[in-house]
């Protein structure tokens, strides 16, 4: 990748083929792609463009404001410049943008991290400010004279799919900033003009009467971020508990609270002196959900609780010993939206059967697309212990068959082609 001097353009080389994976993982690439996909006309360009950026047929990516840029080569090797316009923000739009993200210091932690949260772009959009593009909002312009989106264009908008993934700076550099102008821009926010300031107080700035020295001896070190959460309290003792009192499960209790707390704070990292500890995102779904009893319980079971304690969320389920233990396999891979691709069975219709059909139609070339038989919400393949799960919110879900039971075998995934590949991992390798 190379950066001009300037702040206003950048370069990005060709990417290796995607043969197997997705082109967008995050929400927000996600989000670029339904742009994409919604608004063209053709949906066999569409098609074209994905099985063209999956081949690798997409040259070097320039991203400027307002636009991007690339090469793309046919099947024959032609290669045609194509186009895709943005539109700026305007300089209210990036004021505004800008007083959201200061007013909360985890914005600007993030997309230092290269994340994009969702609560400044649901905010930014409140205030008139839409950072992701809509409904239309991405213009096409390709050499080889189409008037909507082509296959080069479409293929263009799939490799910087890729590219936001790894970088949300590239979305707001195509709305107009630089990340150099943009970090610049922050700074100068988060620190009051002068004469904005208040009056110094009177007396002595008790950090100068301390730098003084002589006044107390030095402070200890903060303490280390933890590696890992602290042993729980032991509840074996000679005296007999209280009656109703379980001391096994009070332990797990407090060993799956502890687990938590430290989940939380590691999500928080500079907040803890020390701590290089990436953020972690609850499996729980978004903050606030609640949970059902039977939720819970796998949730509880899923933090490796002892034999007995495990059996009584089990029973407490209306669950057998297997189902818990697949139930807390989904878990793992998904929370509460794993869990219930697991436990439920429905019908897909309409518009979601149509592009369901139209997803596994893409996913894989002709000659290499397996044969799949298709109930209700689940895709078999024919003669393999694979399957392919459609989620509610659209997602992929990969199932192998073990021991006469479909369990789950890993994460989801937007394409169906790179969900039934994780079929193929081990599950230790997952």
């Amino acid at each position: 990748m190379n950066r001009h001097g300037d702040d206003t353009e950048r370069t990005f080389a060709a990417l290796p083929p995607a043969q197997g994976r997705g082109f967008a993982r995050t929400w927000w690439g996600q989000a670029w792609l339904k742009a994409l996909e919604d608004a063209a006309l053709d949906g066999e360009q569409v098609k074209t463009g994905r099985r063209l950026a999956r081949a690798g047929a997409v040259g070097a990516v320039s991203v400027r404001p307002g636009r991007i840029t690339a090469v793309v080569q046919d099947r024959d090797g032609t290669g045609h410049r194509a186009d895709v316009l943005l539109e700026e923000l305007t300089e209210g739009q990036w004021d505004r943008f800008l007083d959201l993200t200061v007013e909360r210091a985890g914005h600007v932690a993030a997309l230092l991290d290269r994340e994009m949260p969702p609560h400044l772009v649901e905010d930014a959009e409140t205030a008139g400010v839409e950072l992701l593009p809509g409904l239309g909002d991405l213009e096409p312009s390709c050499d080889c004279g189409a008037w909507d989106h082509c296959g080069h264009t479409a293929a263009l908008c799939y490799q910087v799919a890729r590219l936001l993934d790894q970088d949300p700076f590239v979305l707001l550099l195509m709305r107009g900033r630089g990340e150099r102008a943009l970090l610049d821009d922050l700074q100068s926010r988060g620190t009051a003009p002068v004469d904005e300031r208040p009056a110094e107080p009177e007396g002595v700035d008790a950090a100068e009467a301390y730098a003084a020295g002589d006044i107390l001896p030095p402070l200890p070190a903060l303490p280390a971020f933890p590696g890992e959460p602290g042993p729980p309290p032991s509840l074996d003792t000679e005296a007999a508990p209280a009656p109703g009192v379980d001391p096994a499960a009070l332990e797990f209790l407090a060993a799956a609270t502890a687990t938590e707390a430290h989940r939380l704070l590691a999500a928080t990292p500079r907040a803890v002196p020390g701590a290089d500890v990436p953020g972690t995102e609850s499996a729980w779904g978004r903050p606030g959900t609640e949970l059902t009893l039977g939720q819970d319980a796998v949730r509880l079971a899923a933090g490796s609780p002892a034999r007995d304690v495990a059996d009584r969320l089990a029973t407490g389920s209306g669950r057998g010993p297997e189902e818990l233990a697949s139930a807390v396999r989904a878990w793992r891979y998904g929370g509460v939206a794993g869990l219930s691709v697991l436990e439920e069975e429905w019908t897909v219709e309409g518009e979601a059967l149509a592009r369901a059909r139209a997803a596994v139609e893409s996913a894989w070339e002709e000659d290499e697309r397996p044969a799949l038989r298709a109930r209700g919400n689940r895709w078999t393949v024919v003669g393999a212990p694979r399957q392919l799960r459609l989620g509610r919110d659209g997602r992929w879900w990969p199932y192998r068959r073990e021991r006469d039971r479909w369990l789950p075998a890993g994460g989801p995934a937007q394409d169906p082609a790179t969900a039934l590949a994780s079929t193929t991992v081990p599950e230790e390798d997952l």
